[in-house]
Order: structure tokens, then sequence, then C-alpha cells
């Protein structure tokens, strides 16, 4: 099916390794121009290198911390300098410490705070003025489904990344007269480094091993697997479509079905 963002310029956050990667690699395969966005230059070099010969064509990379200011005007003025105009936003970051409440200190809260929240919001405010005037852009957010049924020790996750659905739910009704649309794609457990550091971190928590955890965490899932990368990104670029274009403030689990909410 052809979804209609050929041409379009992306910024996908992220973008190294794990579902910012499948993003980027399923944007590139519907002709999407891609600048992927993480910040160790090594990794990315690797990722855009990778992508450009499976692709057969050019794939741009900046280095940037987008949990700072600094980082994220980088990006965007890098990204909208090689693309001519970002069209598609993929807020995507890495996500916070682990542990409970008591084993978190204010700088682990604030550093959550402005790399899952603030990384959205910054580059949401770069990029919405073109998108206005062009009256066409998408903002997909890659959060969790700790936003819709908490994780247990995931305090931060559990905390922050609400705001994030508040955030984009109220931009999607600011944005929606134009013709942008801003959604949020929460992923349940999927096969990335962050779910093998999770699963080591509760094993050494509980005194069991990793692989008995992730077993416990497939027996929780309906479909009893664990996610793939690509089967998020899948979601993520089907609400940067044109035929995704009547969805907006919505937040999409992606999770095979773990999430036990009705809505």
């Amino acid at each position: 099916m052809d979804l209609g963002i050929a041409g379009c310029g992306a910024l996908v956050g992220g973008s190294s390794s794990g579902i910012g990667l499948a993003c980027a690699d399923l944007l590139l395969a519907e002709g999407v121009r891609v600048v992927l966005v993480s910040r160790g230059e090594e990794r990315l070099r690797v990722a855009s290198a990778a992508l450009a010969s499976k692709h057969g064509r050019s794939v741009s990379h900046v280095a940037a911390d987008l949990s700072t200011a600094e980082g994220a005007g980088e990006a965007f003025r890098a990204a909208e300098s090689i693309l001519g105009q970002v069209d598609i936003v993929v807020n995507n970051a890495g996500g916070p410490k682990s542990g409970p409440f008591e084993a978190l200190s204010d700088d682990d809260w604030e550093r959550s705070f402005h790399l899952n929240l603030m990384s959205a919001v910054r580059l949401s405010r770069l990029a919405t003025p073109g998108m206005k005037a062009r009256r066409w852009g998408r903002i997909v957010n890659i959060t969790s489904t700790s936003v819709k049924q908490p994780v247990e020790g995931l305090m931060l996750s559990n905390s922050i990344r609400m705001s994030v659905v508040g955030f984009a739910k109220t931009l999607a009704d600011e944005l929606g007269q134009f013709g942008v649309t801003v959604n949020t794609v929460a992923p349940g457990y999927t096969g990335t480094d962050r779910l093998d550091q999770l699963a080591a971190a509760k094993a050494e928590r509980t005194g069991v091993t990793k692989d008995s955890v992730l077993e416990s965490w497939r027996g929780d899932v309906p479909l009893r697997r664990i996610g793939l990368p690509e089967e998020v990104a899948a979601a993520v670029v089907w609400l940067c479509s044109q035929q995704g274009a009547y969805i907006t403030g919505v937040t999409l689990a992606v999770d095979g079905g773990r999430t036990r909410a009705s809505l």
C-alpha cells in the first residue's frame, strides 16, 4: 500500500537502534527522506550506513543530546537544512532510570523530565511553525504502555511519560485546524536493548535469572511473545500516513494485548 508520504522529510529521535531505528527504516521504505538523531556518533554512523545500503540512497544523521535545549535546537536546525523542511517528527528518547520511589533522587527525576518530556516539547515547538504554514504535519511520540497501566519498578516512566500524553492530547487540539496530527504510540514489551537492561535489573533485584524474567513477561502477554521493534514502527508510520490523516490525539498501545484497560 502506498501511504502517500514519499518525499516528506522526517526527523527521528533515538534512531541509532531499537524502535527509533525501525521507524527510520520503515519511513525510508515509504520514500520518506530521513535524518537520524541520537547521542552516539559512531552508532549513528553505522546505522545510517546500513540503512543507506539497504534502501539504495543517502541517509543523513546528526549526533545530538535531545534532552537539552541546545541539542534539540542543533538537531532540528541540521535536519531542516538537510531536508529543506521537516514534515514528520518522531519524538523518541531512551527510557529513564528504573527502580522504586525511594531509590530515585531529585537529579533522576529532573533527568527524566528533560529526556522524556522536554525533548518532545522542544522538537515539537521547533517543528510546528513550518507544519502550520504548510497546513500538513505529523508528530508521533513514543512512550510506553506504562501510560495506560503502571509497570512495577518503573516509577519514573510511569510518572513522566504520562505528561507526554497530556501534552500530545492538548497539542492535537491546538494543531488540528492546520492539518497537523499529534499522536502517541505506547509500546509494550519489545525486543530492544532497553528491555534486556530492564530484565537484567529486575533479575538482580529479585534474585532470579534474566531468562526467567523474560519468560514471565511473555506469559503476561496474550500473544505470548515479546514484540518486535518493526511492529511498533509499523504503527508509527501508519500514523504518519495520508490514510491516518483523521487520527489525532490518540494513545495507541502496541503491546500484544498486555494492557488490560478497555480503552
